[in-house]
Parts: structure tokens; C-alpha cells; sequence
């Protein structure tokens, strides 16, 4: 008996056992051949002109929404490149902006065209300007301007890694090649004032750029690039250097250089004296000041609001299409 009840007990465990098996092999089977259970909608006539209609009305007072906002920004953009270049260096633009010996300094005259509330950002725009180019985007070492002198790899910043066998901090070619154009706003013979702090983005100052890591032997070499830096400000604080570091993607960009923080009026003109220091016409760049006010949604920019049109309008085309194509065919 004991023997029958022990095989008893065997069978059982595996008839339990086989309905397992067969079960994990049956939800197997369905995975893999798609049969599992799920949603699957009836694409009806009616269900798709409907869906395309609401899709329609939906994005198109987004879009209608979204451009307002964007046409509510005013923005004044100058170009200065080519008027700052005296008449008898306009030949032979590249040898002017490499005379050191010449003032660079030069002025122009901006027309308020509505009121500006403020704050008002000021930006440099530059054209066919390839920040993204691969050697100059890896031309920089993030450990170093982190850590400075601490660390002694820099082989990535090459050429410009070391002068007169010192290393340079920070290294790399974006740093040697910083912008140092200058702007000075006057209205009504008093200057307003350029508020330049902030104007970089705080997770760069407070983690990529270290705040006891101070300009060392930068610039020192024969051939001078953009900007100096005060080697008495350490790189967190040097938010110029940090805006011109964090590299555009696009061949025309705008990088922020202040804030005005007092509103403009209607018809004010703005006397702007700058030094035309930087070096684009080698390459053919442009160089353009940006005055402009924000919004909601950031700067001046239709994009969205066009793309949000176009979606909207294309879907109510296509729900009128699927209409008269099933008015005409129905199933």
C-alpha cells in the first residue's frame, strides 16, 4: 500500500505538473504568433474623418495661438560688420582686423520701433560660423576646466594644449577663439546699463566650470586668437566664456551677451558703441547685434506656430478627402 501511495503521489505531481507546461507552451505560442490578446480598433470611414477633422480644429488655434505669441516680441537686428570698417580698409577687410595697432571702436544708431518692456536681451548673432565643425568641437577638455592645473591631460585641446612648454587653462581651440566684441549703450546721453551676470546657464557654472580653477598662460602666445580672460576670475565666473563654450549647433546662432533692465520707449534711439575686435571675415562671416523682449513661450520664433498650422490645416484636408471619397464609395 505504501508503495501504490507513494506512486499515487508521483502521478499526481506530474499531472500537476503537465498542465503547467502545456499552458507556458500555449501562452508561448500565442506571443509568438501575435495572437495575444489586444486592441485592435475597426478603421471605419467615419471614425477616420472624424479623427483628422479633430485633429484639425485642435492644432490650428494652437498654432494661430503660438504665432500671436511669437509676433508680440520685438526684435532690433543690426548688421555691423561691414559698416565698422573704414572706407579705406574696405579692400583688404582680413588685414584691418589683424592690425592690433588700429582702434577698433566704432558707433551706430538703432530706432526703437515700439516700446520694449523690459528685460531686454542683448545678443551677438553670427553667420557662417561653424561651431559644430568635429576637430573644433573636440578641441576642449571639460576634466580641465573642472579641475585646472589638477589635470595634466590635455591632448584633446590640441594646438592649443600648451605655449613655451606650459600648459594653457582653459585649453582647446573654442576657448582660444572666444568672442570680444564689446557694446556700450547710450540713450539720451546717459548709459544704460548691461546687467552681464546670469546670462549663462547655472548647471554649467556650478558643475563644469570649477571655482578655484583661475586663466593660466592664456592667449601668451604668438598667434592670438578671440578674448582675454582676467586671470584673477575663476572660470565659473567667467559666464562670457562659458556662453561661447557651450557650442551652437547651426552655422547662424545667437549667443546672450547682457540685460537691459529698464523698458524702452517708442521712437528712442539707442547711440551703440562697440569695438569691432572679432575676426570673421577670413571666413566670410557675418557679425549682428540683437536687441529683443521675450514671451511665454521664449524669443521671437514662427516655427511652431507655422508647424502647428500646416499639421492642423493638412488634417482637415485629409478629412474632407476621406468624406468625399466615401460619399462617393461607399462601403
Amino acid at each position: 500500500m505504501e508503495v501504490e501511495g507513494g506512486n499515487t503521489s508521483a502521478n499526481d505531481a506530474v499531472a500537476r505538473k503537465i498542465p503547467i507546461q502545456s499552458r507556458r507552451a500555449k501562452v508561448f505560442y500565442q506571443f509568438t504568433q501575435q495572437n495575444l490578446p489586444a486592441c485592435k480598433p475597426v478603421l471605419t470611414p467615419s471614425w477616420i474623418v472624424t479623427t483628422f477633422l479633430l485633429m484639425g480644429v485642435i492644432f490650428i488655434p494652437i498654432g494661430l495661438v503660438t504665432l500671436r505669441t511669437s509676433h508680440s516680441v520685438i526684435e532690433i537686428v543690426e548688421r555691423y560688420d561691414t559698416e565698422c570698417i573704414p572706407e579705406k580698409f574696405r579692400g583688404n577687410k582680413v588685414s584691418y582686423i589683424k592690425d592690433s595697432t588700429i582702434l577698433k571702436n566704432c558707433s551706430l544708431y538703432l530706432k526703437v520701433p515700439k516700446h520694449m518692456k523690459a528685460p531686454i536681451y542683448i545678443y551677438y548673432q553670427l553667420d557662417n560660423y561653424y561651431q559644430n565643425h568635429r576637430r573644433y568641437v573636440k578641441s576642449r577638455n571639460d576634466q580641465q576646466l573642472l579641475h585646472g592645473l589638477k589635470y595634466n591631460d590635455t591632448s584633446s585641446c590640441q594646438p592649443e594644449d600648451s605655449n613655451n612648454g606650459l600648459p594653457i587653462v582653459p585649453c582647446g581651440l573654442i576657448a582660444w577663439s572666444l568672442f570680444n566684441d564689446t557694446f556700450k549703450f547710450i540713450r539720451e546721453s546717459s548709459e544704460l546699463v548691461v546687467n552681464r551676470k546670469n546670462i549663462a546657464w547655472k548647471s554649467d557654472r556650478n558643475h563644469k566650470f570649477g571655482k578655484q580653477v583661475y586663466p593660466f598662460n592664456f592667449q601668451n602666445g604668438t598667434f592670438i586668437g578671440g578674448g582675454s580672460l582676467d586671470p584673477s576670475v575663476p572660470l565659473s565666473d567667467q559666464e562670457d566664456l562659458i556662453v561661447w563654450m557651450r557650442t551652437a549647433a547651426l552655422p547662424s546662432f545667437r549667443k546672450m551677451y547682457g540685460r537691459i533692465e529698464e523698458d524702452l520707449d517708442a521712437d528712442d534711439v539707442i547711440a551703440v558703441h562697440l569695438m569691432n575686435n572679432y575676426n570673421t571675415y577670413s571666413f566670410g562671416g557675418k557679425k549682428k547685434l540683437v536687441l529683443s523682449t521675450s514671451s511665454w513661450l521664449g524669443g521671437k520664433n514662427d516655427f511652431l506656430g507655422v508647424a502647428y498650422v500646416f499639421v492642423g490645416s493638412s488634417s482637415i484636408i485629409i478629412s474632407l478627402v476621406f468624406m468625399l471619397l466615401h460619399v462617393k464609395n461607399p462601403r
